[in-house]
């Protein structure tokens, strides 16, 4: 009789990148991972605008929480809408870049009269980076020799791959969105990883597990609908 193994099950990191809107492929894409209660999501930041559904989006987020443990961090979408609730002077730029779209799914194409507190509480309190012992989570761009907490928001939420930075002093993976890869193929370069597929494009979203600073796991992708993409 053969002798069996037990395996303990481990612990998933996932990072999931730039939704834009789109809550059907967000609920596909979670409905893949099937998240248990001991995994992390990281999510990448751009949670909002172009796409059809900002609110469903946010909402789901913050439910997801009772889910699993989660760590959402900010884009530059999320501080386009921060700065033109703060400054309505700032509102013509929001609304160019998608925020029409967002503050249609509240029912009001004019100002954030309908977007609920908790909305806004969620927004305000999202960090600019996330780090573990092996990896960091950052929705831009970096200084490879700047210390994270020293990074400025410019860099790390605008700064495209363009700007393509060397491997961080801090010799840990970068974890990136923000620059979408239209061929739907995340840009693995090792010390650094977009995972931006084009989601609010007509692109893919994509889940990737990471494991070490080498190795990264399974990859999950789903199209704006939300089905599995192939």
């Amino acid at each position: 009789m053969a002798s069996k193994t037990n395996q303990v099950a481990r612990n998933r990191t996932i990072a999931i990148g730039d939704i834009h809107g789109h809550f059907k492929a967000l609920a596909g894409l979670i409905d893949l991972i099937n998240p248990k209660s001991e995994d992390m999501l990281v999510f990448l930041g751009d949670y909002i605008n172009r796409g059809p559904d900002s609110k469903g989006v946010l909402q789901f987020l913050i439910d997801l929480k009772q889910r699993c443990n989660m760590v959402c961090i900010l884009g530059n979408h999320e501080e386009m809408m921060i700065n033109a609730y703060a400054d309505p002077s700032t509102m013509g730029w929001f609304l160019e870049n998608g925020g029409n779209e967002t503050l249609q799914s509240y029912g009001s194409a004019k100002n954030f009269s309908l977007v609920p507190q908790v909305h806004k509480d969620f927004l305000l309190g999202l960090p600019l980076y996330h780090e573990t012992d092996q990896h960091f989570f950052i929705h831009a761009n970096y200084d490879y020799d700047v210390d994270l907490m020293d990074i400025d928001s410019n860099t790390a939420l605008w700064r495209s791959l363009d700007d393509r930075p060397r491997k961080h002093k801090s010799r840990k993976t970068a974890i990136l969105g923000h620059t979408p890869q239209m061929n739907g193929e995340i840009l693995d370069l090792e010390y650094l990883v977009c995972i931006d597929t084009g989601c609010g494009f007509g692109g893919k979203l994509t889940g990737l597990e990471v494991i070490s600073r080498r190795i990264i796991g399974k990859c999950w992708q789903v199209d704006e609908q939300g089905q599995e993409a192939k």
